[in-house]
């Protein structure tokens, strides 16, 4: 069939839009008619190449949609059903086996190769092949295809369009503070930066009674609106010692730290900042490949602090997607709030609104 797709053709290059052909699906392959698809960091961070991506792709990750096909072994989905798209996963290696999906063992060459597992891509502009099944999905386009292990049925409503950005940013930030780090009622959380992922984790601290919530961000109108979601702190870190800022609050430092910017500097500033026994989780993409960071070995073990990656949140899909669109739904977790929708075409004008902050999150209607 012939698709609307949002093409990357080179680095730092705008995205076209093109008709492309789209295979039918697979036996294991879901059609889904995407209603709404996030812009997230990572598709910018591959579309340039720093994380290696065959060109030209069409990228996306976050996609929502209605069904309207599936593939000859699924039955337990049918045109019609709403959905979510996430990450890929084979669902047999151990970390699958222990409900860890995100740190599958296959995880890479799923979704970050531009082709199935089999080496194909059901994406072409006429006999020319274009790179898709980026994260088992390629979802900046009118329709997409997708195996089933990473299309999660939800209850829609009138929300479809909004409820993409679960597939990644969102349950990135909300699964670092419910699952990865666990965070427990009654303790202290530093956010650094006031993104999608970190507003989520902000909402979710909230959610899980944690006493104390600081976001750490330089734009004004998002420590702003962190406050509204749930911030009892908000610290502006520019021209500052961070960790001293953080300890005039808190002396004793605080429990658990997400580090969403990346940035070395301020990775090490988190650390500074814990507690004793206290958790940093690091979701971050850093700006070099071989970025470092200083650590006092000493001091980790005296202190005895924890460093993590976190991917995806540590999510389970079929049972973290859900949970949190109930949470939406019960108005535990506004992240409608930080959502403005752009017209697929204006991919172009949506990146750069994200990166003037003009907006937390953008939302794409094919």
């Amino acid at each position: 069939m012939q698709i609307t797709a949002a093409v990357a053709t080179a680095p730092h290059s705008d995205f076209t839009i093109q008709r492309l052909d789209l295979e039918q699906p697979g036996p294991h392959e879901v059609l889904v008619r995407i209603a709404g698809v996030g812009l997230c960091h990572t598709d910018l961070v591959f579309r340039d190449q720093f994380i290696p991506f065959p060109l030209p792709a069409v990228l996306g990750h976050e996609g929502a949609g209605v069904v309207e096909a599936v593939g000859a072994h699924i039955t337990d989905l049918a045109p019609g059903d709403t959905v979510v798209l996430g990450f890929a996963s084979c669902g047999q290696c151990p970390r699958c086996a222990d409900h860890l999906p995100s740190y599958c063992r296959e995880f890479v060459p799923r979704n970050y190769a531009g082709a199935r597992p089999d080496g194909t891509t059901p994406l072409h502009d006429g006999a020319a092949p274009v790179a898709g099944a980026f994260f088992g999905q390629s979802s900046f386009a009118s329709h997409a295809l997708a195996d089933r292990r990473n299309v999660v049925k939800v209850d829609a409503g009138e929300d479809l369009a909004i409820l993409g950005p679960l597939g990644c940013g969102l349950q990135t930030g909300a699964g670092a503070v419910l699952r990865s780090m666990d965070c427990r009622a009654g303790s202290t959380i530093a956010v650094f930066g006031g993104g999608p992922v970190g507003l989520a984790g902000v909402m979710a601290a909230k959610h899980r009674g944690c006493s104390r919530i600081l976001l750490i961000e330089p734009m004004a109108a998002r420590r702003t609106l962190a406050l509204e979601l749930g911030a009892t702190e908000v610290i502006d870190p520019t021209g500052i010692d961070i960790a001293e800022a953080i300890r005039a609050i808190l002396p004793d430092g605080v429990d658990a730290a997400l580090e969403s910017s990346g940035r070395v500097e301020v990775v090490e500033a988190a650390l500074a900042s814990l507690s004793s026994h206290g958790m940093l989780g690091l979701v971050g993409v850093p700006p070099r490949a071989d970025s470092t960071i200083s650590v006092n070995l000493a001091g980790l073990i005296t202190h005895g602090h924890r460093i993590i990656g976190i991917v995806e949140g540590d999510s389970d899909l079929q049972s973290f997607i859900p949970e949190l669109v109930a949470l939406y739904r019960a108005g535990h977790f506004p992240f409608d709030r930080l959502i403005r929708r752009f017209p697929l075409a204006s991919i172009n004008e949506a990146v750069a609104a994200q990166h003037r902050g003009d907006c937390v999150k953008a939302v794409l209607i094919p």
